[in-house]
């Protein structure tokens, strides 16, 4: 059986997500992963964060430095995770074989880890596990086990061009631009851009697309990946993402539309640092 951590390195869980924890680590170990509880899961003493942004850093830093694990989950989210990008030991993170798992704000530290090493990490919620939509946990399992990557089959379609080529940087669009003029931020040449979001409308995504525009992102990517917009796609606004997206890009870029990467239970993983196939 291999070894991993659970951390929360973005806002701490809240003590009543105990059940949950115990839960995930015994579906975990079904599937052949025992999963040992860090020191930082749980928000502690009134803080958004499970301790301080050197403390979880630490702990983190603790986690790729142990020979023993093979995987880190990430079960948080929020908005905080940036906070402990300048403690991070990226010496120790690139000569560790354990994998990163997260998602949503953990944006900011997966593509901070594939900006300072090269290193690849999962843009995925562990925790959505729980809910098997479409046999994930089974898909998670292999692909710990090493037995299938079915987790990282992604359908969708082109809604311009037909095909592209490159590495992929990215996530959630707002915590991605979190790293926008940073040492974080990800040399964007020649890469797929994937992009998704929880929240906002058109207007907060047009701010955010036009943020990238004019940081030249889209004058030397590749390519763009669109996940799923929950709540712009819930409210069918107009325009909708991709008719935003067409228009900032000015029809210059491949786009692939997918459903299977964003805030979705059934959501599937894809890999940041790794190449789009």
């Amino acid at each position: 059986m291999m070894n991993s951590y659970l951390i929360s390195c973005s806002d701490g869980l809240g003590i009543k997500e105990k059940d949950t924890v115990k839960k995930l680590k015994h579906m975990l170990s079904e599937h052949g992963c025992s999963a040992l509880e860090s020191d930082c899961i749980y928000a502690l003493d009134g803080r958004a964060g499970a301790g301080s942004a050197k403390k979880r850093a630490e702990v983190l830093n603790r986690c790729f430095a142990d020979k023993s694990i093979s995987h880190i989950f990430d079960i948080s989210g929020g908005d905080i995770s940036n906070e402990i990008l300048p403690f991070l030991d990226y010496d120790i993170i690139a000569s560790s074989s354990a994998v990163f798992w997260g998602y949503s704000d953990l944006t900011c530290v997966i593509n901070s880890i594939y900006t300072k090493t090269g290193k690849k990490s999962l843009l995925y919620q562990i925790k959505n596990i729980l809910h098997d939509h479409n046999g994930l946990q089974e898909k998670v399992g292999q692909y710990i086990r090493g037995e299938g990557e079915d987790l990282l089959r992604i359908k969708g379609h082109y809604i311009n061009g037909t095909n592209m080529s490159g590495i992929v940087i990215g996530g959630n669009i707002r915590c991605f631009l979190k790293l926008a003029g940073t040492e974080y931020f990800p040399d964007t040449r020649n890469k797929i851009l994937l992009m998704e979001s929880l929240s906002g409308g058109s207007a907060r995504m047009t701010a955010f697309l036009n943020q990238l525009k004019q940081i030249g992102v889209f004058n030397n990517i590749n390519g763009i990946i669109l996940g799923t917009f929950t709540q712009m796609e819930k409210d069918n606004v107009s325009p909708t993402i991709e008719e935003l997206v067409l228009d900032v890009t000015e029809g210059n870029l491949p786009i692939f539309k997918t459903q299977d990467i964003g805030h979705s239970l059934s959501s599937k993983a894809i890999i940041i640092g790794g190449e789009w196939k």
